[in-house]
């Protein structure tokens, strides 16, 4: 009797129908991507869950109707398009800033994808793409920390943040870290010369206290609305102000004028603006994965989570329950 090859034909995935709640999250049946010209049909074994991803679900940031989340995964190569030689079928590879990652394949262009080391597990992989490119060009490009400098990160202990951190203490800096109190204690492990307690302290007293009145070179800010203020007055003499999130709302309207006290510069980045070019992009991938690799940068993962509960997932997000990286498993 012949054999009868099956090929599957449908993924599980998640798709938003309508922005909202985490109730829109829906876990679905799709057809599986084909890989056009120039890209690669990626099967996905984890995948990173960001802020962003709550951005477009509750419609801030706003997606084409209906769409699968997520901007970062890693997995295996499954199949590739016409004209691609940057990978190859069965290569392991990770990526960031391309949509659609919630899923248990995605297409991506094959240009976006960084082949992973072999020291550098999938999970791994996952968990670093977008938050330590996003603390590596902070640090490195935004405002390129030097040795001696003074630094303050809001959220000292989230993902990015403690990846920002050890980055700027790489670099020589001193810095100082915004968390809760119940998180002050991984803001301190991750390399914070101070850390601040920003639901009973005034950061702002604190830094200019510790600076004597100088501040600091750099502000690195992703809380948004209830920080941006205290965080401007941190600043020193042509000190950046890098305003790379708002996970306490958007920053209302201000008077450009403030930024003369001290000729601070206010920069709104995205990691898309700093991963612009393959160079780029491998140049940021490879330090990070490196870096990891050797132990010089410290990687957390705080959970892992069934694709099918990302509900839960932007649940534990929203409440500022985690203390690094989410994952979503397939």
């Amino acid at each position: 009797m012949a054999i009868r090859w099956v090929y599957v034909t449908h993924m599980k995935a998640i798709l938003v129908s309508q922005t909202g709640g985490r109730e829109v999250l829906q876990y679905v049946d799709l057809d599986t991507p084909k890989p056009g010209a120039g890209e690669a049909l990626v099967r996905i074994e984890a995948i990173g869950v960001n802020f962003i991803d709550v951005y477009h679900r509750t419609g801030l940031y706003k997606m084409p109707l209906p769409f699968t989340p997520g901007s970062e995964a890693a997995g295996v190569v499954e199949e590739i398009g016409a004209g691609v030689d940057s990978v190859k079928k069965g290569d392991r590879v990770a990526y960031a800033m391309v949509r659609g990652a919630y899923a248990e394949y995605a297409v991506a262009p094959a240009d976006k994808l960084v082949p992973l080391p072999e020291a550098i597990d999938v999970k791994t992989a996952a968990a670093a793409m977008l938050q330590g490119m996003t603390a590596h060009y902070l640090s490195m490009s935004v405002h390129r920390v030097k040795s001696g400098e003074s630094v303050l990160v809001h959220a000292a202990a989230g993902g990015v943040g403690a990846l920002l951190v050890q980055m700027a203490k790489m670099r020589g800096a001193r810095v100082f870290g915004t968390a809760s109190a119940k998180h002050l204690d991984i803001a301190r492990e991750a390399g914070c010369d101070v850390v601040i307690d920003y639901t009973k302290d005034d950061f702002e007293s604190i830094v200019m206290a510790e600076t004597g009145g100088k501040g600091c070179a750099a502000v690195y800010d992703s809380v948004g609305k209830t920080t941006f203020d205290k965080s401007l007055e941190c600043c020193g003499l042509r000190a950046t102000l890098a305003l790379f999130g708002q996970s306490s709302g958007t920053v209302p309207p201000f008077e450009p004028g403030r930024l003369a006290k001290n000729g601070v510069f206010l920069t709104r980045p995205s990691l898309v603006h700093y991963t612009d070019t393959r160079k780029e992009l491998l140049w940021r991938a490879g330090d990070v994965l490196d870096w990891i690799g050797s132990g010089t940068l410290k990687l957390r993962i705080d959970r892992e989570v069934p694709l099918r509960d990302a509900a839960e997932a932007h649940r534990a997000l929203e409440a500022r329950e985690t203390t690094g990286k989410v994952l979503l498993i397939p």
